[in-house]
């Protein structure tokens, strides 16, 4: 037996493995409790050993598929077991809207009216596990002290009596799950049978009866003549199975909810070529009887008269749809993404025509995204609303509860306000988005007509509202740390170039796409007591490290630029400074002084990519500078200079790989492309032929998976 020690935390007791003794232990004290409370289904979990995991050892009154999301679960996981486990306290859930709204994960596939309690199984300084246990939905909404005692009493003798297995080194194993007695065909020795056997096979509609796992243990001759399936072929298969048109989660969805709910629940299906069948389903805690009769006066009906059926109103989404939706929410990367995605996918879905997506930033209410309302202004003045005004958007993200309102009789009632700001909306859902028990927003769902919103469809919105909170959640950290990077780019870039005579300059950056939009190109054009230089470089890398060195490399040309140091020291004396700094990140640079009184200027090269020269004339020359190292590599290294000729009309570009590096393209075919925009594009403003140069390029590529940084000189008479 694992037992776990509340002076140490969660963990594993010492334990061996003997062969397991004595009577069901589990079992007899689970199917105890659940006769005391007059639950109908339940579970036992014990510790996993040697990890922070419940699993289920025993579960009764269910198929064990219903549970199957929480065989396994982490003492940290946002589910009523782990939660009453890990704070060793009774947990409550009266019904699916609490549930929706305190376990969304769990509503998502169970969106059912059920309760449930969930409590330890503990002792005074040891954790054991944990069970859970539920109700049909006619559960009153309170459990009473008596049940509450109960519970917690069996709980406790269950303690004990694991207390007394682990000390006497007797393990407790997982046992046989517990199900009602089967409802079977073979009824011999019940009174009556032969005559309720006739009558049965006399009545003009199909009566089956099925298991607790769904299989079919008894049907009439009408059921066979309806679903055209002989009984041969039905008996011990499940309808959704032996029936090829009922095999639709929807329809298995509804035993389901027959089932944990105990409630009568029924649906109507098409059997091809155009009958429709009805079908009703009585549960029972040992299975599930079923009537089938013909129903082509309902689908009549529909056909004819729409507005008399609620059926008319989108049907709601399925537990395969919400995991769709949830798989689609996993993609959206900022806060406009997920608004754009629950306006493509969710608000279809359940019908809705217009939303709202609502976060709170300094106290106020902020609208991030709409979509379906004709004009904008009607949604924009709810921009900047303090939390405390009385609107049912900040209502609902201070409690943190949601709310429907089937009318606008029903919304203006209760918020007089809103007659003076009518959306042309007839009816809305707000949905609390709760991220990690931390509330991110609201969204809004606006319907253009009355919409009635039952107990299920409340439930499905709450358990989407979690699945948006979690999406909105990584959207808003993603967006912030977008922020920061295009922050921190700008402010380690130079925010203008300082004008320097003789000489025009323009120059444009383009972050990469992937990873954090932050990189380490480079540039700049310093003008210190008369001497003018330009810079560009590129450290590799694309995060925030990369980042800070550039800012440091940078930095540091300034320095040793406006003290004096020709090309070449200046390269060396970055160099060392590089290798001083530590860093395990190398640099490429290219450096020049500019002279524009000689009509030249004089560069250096660290393994940068080669300048181009676009002559008065239009011709363009590759820059094959002799050169060093990058920079970082080697303290001794040396830089030597070139001097280039740089007549008035010439136009000098420095860039970095970024530009011209494409997969698959040949380097020197890349540079000899740019060098034909620029002969082409060369005699532009300078600002328009950089954005010529970069926006090319940018088409070229949807990604970039480098930064970009260019630099362009023009030599002016």
């Amino acid at each position: 037996m694992v037992g776990v020690s509340v002076s140490q935390g969660f963990g594993q007791a010492p334990a061996t493995r003997p062969a397991p003794v004595g009577q069901p232990l589990l079992s007899l004290a689970l199917a105890a409790m659940m006769d005391e409370v007059q639950a109908h289904s339940g579970a036992v979990y014990l510790l996993a050993p040697g990890e922070p995991v419940l699993e289920m050892a025993v579960m009764a009154g269910l198929p064990r598929a219903f549970a199957a999301p929480w065989e396994r679960v982490g003492l940290s996981a946002p589910i009523p077991v782990a939660e009453a486990a890990r704070e060793r306290r009774l947990i409550w859930v009266s019904g699916e809207e609490q549930m929706a709204g305190r376990y969304p994960r769990v509503a998502v596939v169970l969106p059912y009216p059920f309760a449930l309690a969930a409590l330890p199984v503990a002792t005074g300084n040891t954790v054991y596990g944990a069970v859970f246990v539920t109700w049909p939905g006619s559960h009153p909404p309170e459990l009473s002290d008596r049940e509450r005692g109960q519970l917690t009493a069996a709980c406790d003798r269950l303690a004990l009596r694991l207390e007394r297995a682990a000390a006497a080194h007797h393990p407790v194993h997982p046992e046989p799950d517990l199900l009602g007695p089967a409802t079977g065909a073979n009824v011999s020795g019940t009174l009556g049978t032969v005559e309720a056997a006739q009558m049965v096979a006399r009545l003009p509609y199909g009566l089956c009866a099925l298991d607790l796992h769904g299989r079919v243990n008894y049907a009439n001759e009408a059921t066979a003549e309806l679903l055209d399936v002989p009984v041969s072929g039905l008996l011990g298969t499940q309808l959704w199975a032996s029936v090829r048109w009922l095999n639709d989660p929807v329809y298995e969805d509804r035993y389901r909810a027959a089932l944990l709910s105990q409630h009568v629940t029924s649906f109507v299906a098409l059997r091809p070529p155009g009958d429709w069948l009805s079908f009703r389903l009585y549960p029972s805690t040992n299975g599930l009887s079923v009537r089938i009769s013909r129903a082509r006066a309902v689908s009549e009906m529909r056909r004819t008269d729409p507005g008399d059926s609620d059926d008319t109103r989108p049907g709601l989404v399925t537990i395969s749809h919400v995991l769709s939706l949830a798989s689609a929410l996993t993609e959206a990367a900022s806060v406009q993404d997920v608004v754009q995605l629950v306006a493509d996918e969710i608000a279809p879905a359940v019908g809705s025509q217009a939303l709202v997506v609502l976060g709170t930033q300094a106290g106020r209410l902020h609208v991030l995204g709409h979509r379906g309302y004709p004009d904008a202004h009607v949604v924009e003045r709810f921009d900047g609303l303090p939390l405390d005004a009385q609107t049912p958007g900040t209502q609902t993200l201070n409690t943190g509860v949601p709310a429907f309102f089937d009318s606008r009789e029903q919304l203006e009632r209760l918020y007089p306000s809103r007659h003076t700001t009518p959306d042309g909306m007839e009816a809305w859902a707000y949905l609390p988005l709760i991220a990690s028990g931390r509330p991110v927003g609201v969204c809004v769902l606006a319907y253009t007509e009355r919409h009635p919103f039952p107990a299920d469809e409340r439930a499905v919105l709450t358990s989407l509202g979690g699945l948006i909170a979690q999406a909105l959640a990584r959207a808003l950290l993603y967006d912030a740390k977008l922020r920061l990077a295009h922050g921190l780019q700008a402010a380690l870039l130079p925010h203008s170039l300082p004008s320097v005579p003789s000489i025009e300059a323009a120059a444009r950056y383009l972050p990469a796409t992937q990873g954090m939009d932050i990189g380490g190109d480079f540039y700049d054009l310093v003008l210190s007591q008369g001497r003018a230089a330009a810079v560009i470089g590129d450290v590799q890398g694309h995060n925030v490290t990369a980042a800070g060195l550039m800012g440091q490399i940078r930095t540091a040309v300034r320095a040793y630029t406006t003290v004096g140091q020709p090309p070449e020291e200046v390269m060396r004396s970055t160099n060392r400074l590089l290798i001083d700094l530590g860093s395990e990140l190398f640099a490429s640079c290219l450096y020049l002084r500019l002279e524009p009184a000689r009509g030249v200027a004089v560069m250096a090269r660290a393994g940068h990519p080669p300048p181009l020269l676009r002559r008065p004339d239009g011709k363009v020359r590759v820059l094959d500078l002799a050169g060093g190292p990058l920079l970082g590599i080697d303290a001794e290294a040396t830089y030597p200079t070139t001097e280039v000729p740089l007549g008035p009309g010439s136009v000098l570009a420095l860039y970095t790989d970024g530009l011209i590096e494409s997969p698959g393209v040949d380097i020197e075919d890349a540079i000899a492309r740019l060098g034909r925009r620029l002969a082409e594009y060369g005699d532009q403003p300078l600002d328009v032929l950089a954005d010529s140069l970069v926006q090319q390029e940018d088409a070229a590529a949807q990604e970039r998976p480098d930064d970009v940084a260019l630099l362009l000189l023009r030599a002016r008479g």
